[in-house]
């Protein structure tokens, strides 16, 4: 990666390929949440530093071959968020990922169907837990609703040149009630959980820093002891905001998509899920990347 700053503007220069456009398609392919957001063109969200959340905005540059990214800030001072944004935005490909491709041809065939799409890393422990939780057995447009109206009636909106994204804190989320939540249309039971995360965060029961730290073993048990926080949700805490290597498989769109691909059928359970792919190892997160970026483009082919 390379860094060149210009007063509150910075360009970005990744390792290829990466396809930016695609590895950030699932922000707006479902609605927009306003606390990260994604256009096709620009990409808008914040960054915590614990006294305060800074927003940024991302325009496109380059190509999937030569990927780039000009990042734009409000305060000059704070373009040393251009440095955590840049190392932490997308999780790239280790070592042997070559290796990989040649014994899956599966992943083969869809790494050169889709090169560049990676998993994008998510900053703020908070949302990625809210995300979870409000995609929870419901359509996924009406989970951009539904946390779309609670940026709207608990956030803190924030401008960047013309652009502008929400941030929520935990501490004013645990202040409200349940029928607050509730009069946004968000299930009891969600309202619940929700309000149960944001006072292990406000409170400093679950530190994000402090989970960081953990082997996955003790991170999943911090995080399913949150009310709302089963097994998939965790897992996928530990790819989006730990950047763990994980098949999160008791996600139904990773069942479907290991299935159709690597079993030839429709769904497939968790055991068989993590059969078919725990070849994976090391490289489990770029390889679910591309997985389910072709499972939602219709991108599949039945094995």
């Amino acid at each position: 990666m390379s860094f060149r700053a210009e007063d509150n503007k910075a360009v970005l220069s990744f390792p290829a390929p990466l396809d930016i456009a695609a590895s950030l398609s699932f922000l707006s392919r479902n609605g927009d949440d306003y606390l990260d957001r994604w256009d096709g063109e620009r990409w808008v969200r914040t960054l915590s530093t614990g006294s305060r959340n800074i927003p940024f905005s991302c325009r496109l540059l380059g190509t999937t071959d030569e990927p780039r990214l000009e990042l734009r800030v409000e305060d000059v001072r704070d373009l040393a968020a251009v440095r955590v944004a840049a190392n932490l935005s997308f999780l790239l490909p280790g070592r042997g990922f070559g290796a990989l491709l040649r014994r899956d041809s599966v992943l083969t065939r869809l790494n050169r169907k889709f090169p560049g799409v990676r998993q994008v890393r998510q900053f703020d422990l908070f949302y990625g837990l809210l995300r979870a939780i409000s995609a929870q057995q419901i359509n996924l447009r009406w989970a951009a609703t539904l946390r779309r109206r609670l940026a709207e009636a608990c956030g803190e909106k924030l401008d960047v040149g013309n652009d502008f994204v929400y941030s929520l804190r935990p501490e004013v989320v645990a202040a409200v009630r349940v029928q607050d939540l509730r009069s946004l249309q968000f299930s009891t039971q969600k309202a619940e959980s929700i309000l149960a995360v944001a006072e292990a965060l406000a409170s400093g029961k679950l530190i994000q820093r402090e989970l960081a730290e953990m082997e996955d073993a003790d991170a999943m048990q911090a995080l399913v002891a949150l009310r709302g926080i089963g097994t998939w949700s965790a897992e996928w805490i530990l790819v989006r905001c730990l950047g763990r290597a994980r098949v999160v498989a008791g996600d139904l769109g990773v069942k479907k998509a290991v299935a159709i691909a690597y079993l030839g059928k429709e769904t497939a359970s968790e055991e068989e899920v993590r059969r078919a792919v725990r070849h994976w190892g090391a490289h489990a997160t770029v390889a679910q990347a591309i997985l389910l970026h072709a499972y939602a483009v219709n991108g599949l082919e039945k094995a």
